[in-house]
């Protein structure tokens, strides 16, 4: 039934109305006339006639008493986070494998659930275990009413606690087997079926700076990549899949060279996973002729960036090779971006020569400002110039300390433009390779999610093991992030992430009382909160639901 406004004679009635199907037509009945709409307006009629069906209709009467500020406000919690990430957390495994590894220990606390706590502010919010002890007032998260700040510190102790002596046949030279291990494996083994293999493994690095001392060991001085020389830090690596699926993380004391860690992180990985034949895909860093030559010697293959300015084989006769390109075009959000590749054989070695074709245009329009720049600057003097990096490379010295356009530099630069090159013992076709090595993208970006959006940072632990359990906490982040995009692409869509935890943060469930009963009023769902309910198969509670006595 509904209201329907009717007009007859100029005049407008206020009709309930039911329909009905009569055969394969519905058809409309009048219940009732109230009356002319404008004087049970005027009257207030219409008002006293909703308000006194509103007794009969609670949700109604709650939602109109909320709307109207007539009933008392008790609290108000957000709900989206738990709502959603509590679902994977549940059938990725994590909750079930951390229940069975803390069951025995003895803990007099909710274990699981001060991971899984860690774990969700490092999604929403990210920072220190304080800040994330702070930030769970506001939120509805099952099972951590009973949590203190000193609990979710002995959770990250655990997480990151060495195994005992004979669990440690897997560990590298750069750090022991802890935990985290432990459940790396369990959550690989929960996924893995019969058609699921582990052949293909990405790998990079990046490096976490410390506020204090960064532990006993993990905090060293080495190269780092924040560009923050003066502090200590540690090496942070991520191994994804070939669906771009975290499978584990290494930690390591801050002045582990990459080139170092490739080869024993391999060994220590086929160990662990139980893999044979894999495929590793790393960046230019990890190269060396050592690395290459252990690689081979294991029977591994790989896709290896290298260094194609400063390598002389490849800038002096790969690049100079002149078979063409094999084109590719690949279309993604409705742009179009062109690619080419060829394959260069050196004796035993292959090298991949590849291009992009916008980032050659890109690099040479960026190359013609500079140009343009530094004649600019050159007729007013180029004193300023000596100090600038980026217009130096294109300049040469004469007469008595000043500069001009080296035009050989500019031509020899060109020659880079949009080019990366590979070497690779595989025989894969060259375009295929260059799309396996571009996944490797996927993992750099991994790595920016993880200190910027995941804020690992910043570390204020003072022992290894808890420094190594709150960063795992940023792994098992996006171990939940890249289940959730997953289940969003498979919708068809691109969830926009920053959307996803906005409209999540903005679910929320306020309890309110209304005639001595209280009840939980849910707010609508944006869009992007919507969507990703929608993958996770998540249902919405009620909009109005009371709240059970006692």
């Amino acid at each position: 039934m509904y209201f329907r406004r009717k007009q007859s004679q100029g005049r407008i009635y206020l009709q309930i109305v039911e329909s009905h199907r009569t055969g394969d037509q519905v058809r409309q009945r009048v219940i009732a006339t109230l009356g002319r709409l404008d004087e049970l307006e005027a009257t207030g009629q219409l008002d006293r006639l909703l308000r006194s069906g509103a007794r009969f209709a609670q949700q109604a009467m709650v939602l109109d008493a909320a709307r109207a500020g007539d009933a008392a406000t008790v609290a108000v919690r957000r709900i989206g986070p738990a709502l959603l990430f509590e679902r994977l957390w549940q059938e990725t495994g994590c909750q079930s494998v951390i229940v069975a590894l803390a069951r025995g220990r003895g803990h007099r606390f909710a274990l699981e659930r001060a991971v899984f706590l860690t774990v969700l502010h490092r999604l929403m919010r990210g920072g220190s275990d304080l800040a994330a002890d702070r930030w769970r007032e506001d939120y509805r998260i099952t099972g951590s009413d009973g949590l203190d700040l000193h609990h979710l510190y002995r959770a990250m102790a655990w997480l990151g606690e060495e195994l005992r002596s004979d669990q440690q046949d897997a560990a590298t030279p750069f750090s022991p087997r802890c935990t985290k291990d432990l459940i790396e494996e369990q959550l690989f083994a929960h996924r893995r079926d019969l058609f699921s293999r582990l052949d293909l493994v990405f790998m990079d690095t990046t490096s976490l700076y410390f506020e204090g001392l960064g532990g006993q060991t993990l905090g060293q001085y080495g190269f780092s990549k924040d560009h923050r020389p003066d502090l200590r830090q540690m090496i942070l690596a991520v191994l994804l899949d070939g669906d771009g699926r975290p499978v584990c993380s290494e930690m390591w004391p801050g002045n582990t060279a990459d080139v170092t860690s490739l080869v024993p992180v391999i060994d220590r990985l086929r160990q662990r996973f139980a893999i044979g034949r894999v495929c590793v895909v790393a960046d230019r860093g990890m190269i060396s002729a050592e690395t290459i030559a252990a690689l081979e010697a294991r029977g591994l293959l790989y896709i290896l960036g290298v260094r194609e300015r400063t390598d002389k084989l490849v800038r002096d006769v790969v690049l100079n090779d002149a078979a063409p390109f094999v084109p590719l075009v690949i279309e993604k959000r409705k742009r179009e971006t062109n690619y080419g590749a060829k394959a260069v054989k050196l004796g035993e070695q292959r090298y991949i020569v590849c291009i992009n074709h916008q980032e050659a245009k890109k690099d040479a329009a960026e190359r013609a400002a500079i140009l343009a720049a530094l004649e600019r600057q050159l007729r007013r003097g180029d004193k300023a110039l000596v100090g600038n990096t980026g217009y130096r490379r294109f300049l040469k010295t004469v007469g008595e300390g000043h500069f001009a356009i080296d035009r050989s530099k500019a031509e020899e630069d060109a020659r880079f433009d949009g080019v990366f090159v590979l070497r690779t013992n595989t025989d894969l076709n060259p375009l295929v390779a260059m799309l396996r090595y571009k996944q490797l993208w996927t993992v750099e970006q991994t790595f920016r999610t993880a200190k910027h959006l995941l804020a690992t940072r910043p570390i204020f632990h003072k022992l290894d093991e808890t420094i190594r359990g709150h960063v795992f906490c940023s792994f098992l982040a996006l171990v939940l992030k890249a289940e959730l995009d997953a289940r969003i692409a498979a919708l068809g869509h691109n969830g926009s992430w920053p959307a996803i935890l906005a409209d999540l943060d903005a679910l929320t469930e306020t309890e309110v009382e209304q005639d001595g009963r209280r009840f939980l009023l849910r707010s609508a769902p944006r869009p992007a909160a919507g969507l990703a309910l929608r993958a996770a198969a998540v249902a919405l509670p009620p909009t109005v639901q009371a709240v059970a006595a006692g």
